[in-house]
C-alpha cells in the first residue's frame, strides 16, 4: 500500500488513458501493410480462445526507439523506464495550427510553461481525424497534419525532454516524408500553403529531421496519442509510456497513461 508523507494511506489516484484504441481495423501507416487480427482456437474447437495478430510496429499509439532510424541506436528494451514516467505538459496547439502547418518552439513555449526535462504531449486536434474518432478521415490525419521542422527538433534536444508525443502520425511534418511523392495532388496543395516548393521548405538534408535529430540525441517519440489529451489542455500531469521489453525493437505499441489526483 502506498503511504502519504504523513504515513497514512495515500489517497487513490485516477488513471487516464491518453491512448488510442487499437483493434484489426487501425489503419498503418499508409506505406505499411495493416494489421491482421484473426482467431486460431476457439472454445467450441479446442476449448480455448486464443488469437494471432499479424503487424507491423508503427499501428495505433506506439513508441518509436532511436533504432527506428539510426543503425546501433536504442532499442525499445534498452529506453529506461526511468525515461517513460514522469512529468509532463499537455501544450494545446489546436487552435493555431491547420492542414500543413509548422509548429515552432516559439508556438509551443507561447502556449504553456514548460520546464527543461519535461515530457511534452503536443495536441494538434487532428486526433479527431483518426478512424475511430467523430470525423475520421485518413487522408487528413496522415497527409495533411501539421510538423516541427530542425528548430523543433534542435529545441526538444536543447529542453532535455525525455521523449515527444503528438496526436498525429508523426512529429514530422506530413510533407517532409516520403508520403510527399505519394499523392501529387496534395504536395501542389502543400505548396500553395507553405508558398514555396516543397524542395525548397523541406531540404534533404534535413528529411524527417524531427526523427533523425531526436534519435541522434536518444529521444524516443510517442504517435497517435489520443482524445484524452483535450481532458488535461494546458495541464501539468505525470505520464506514463510503458511497452513490453522488446529487445532489438525499433518501435512497440504502448499504452500511455496519466495519473491525476481526484
Amino acid at each position: 500500500m502506498a503511504l502519504s508523507a504523513g504515513g497514512g494511506p495515500a489517497p487513490p489516484r485516477r488513471l487516464l488513458d491518453l491512448s488510442q484504441p487499437w483493434s484489426g481495423d487501425t489503419p498503418a501507416f499508409p506505406t505499411d501493410e495493416n494489421p491482421v487480427v484473426r482467431w486460431v482456437k476457439r472454445l467450441a474447437s479446442h476449448g480455448t480462445n486464443h488469437q494471432k495478430i499479424e503487424t507491423t510496429l508503427h499501428v495505433g499509439t506506439h513508441l518509436d526507439a532511436p533504432l527506428h532510424w539510426r543503425d546501433g541506436g536504442m532499442d525499445i528494451a534498452s529506453i529506461p523506464l526511468e525515461r517513460l514516467y514522469g512529468p509532463a505538459v499537455v501544450v494545446d496547439l489546436s487552435d493555431a495550427v491547420s492542414d500543413y502547418s509548422i509548429i515552432t518552439p516559439d508556438l509551443v513555449e507561447s502556449r504553456a510553461d514548460i520546464r527543461d526535462g519535461d515530457i511534452v504531449l503536443l495536441h494538434t486536434g487532428y486526433h479527431r481525424y483518426y478512424f475511430c474518432a467523430d470525423e475520421p478521415d485518413a487522408v487528413r490525419y496522415f497527409f495533411k497534419h501539421p510538423g516541427g521542422y530542425r528548430d523543433l527538433a534542435e529545441w526538444v534536444v536543447a529542453r532535455r525532454l525525455p521523449w515527444l508525443g503528438v496526436d498525429m502520425a508523426s512529429p514530422d511534418h506530413a510533407m517532409n516524408s516520403n508520403l510527399s511523392r505519394m499523392w501529387p495532388h496534395l504536395a501542389t496543395e502543400a505548396e500553395a500553403v507553405l508558398g514555396q516548393p516543397l524542395e525548397d521548405a523541406f531540404p534533404v538534408r534535413d528529411f524527417q529531421v524531427m526523427h533523425t535529430h531526436l534519435f541522434r540525441y536518444d529521444v524516443p517519440i510517442v504517435e497517435n496519442l489520443g482524445p484524452g489529451l483535450e481532458q488535461l489542455l494546458g495541464a501539468r500531469v505525470e505520464v506514463c509510456a510503458f511497452p513490453w521489453q522488446f529487445a532489438g525493437g525499433e518501435a512497440a505499441m504502448v499504452r500511455v497513461v496519466a495519473f491525476l489526483d481526484r
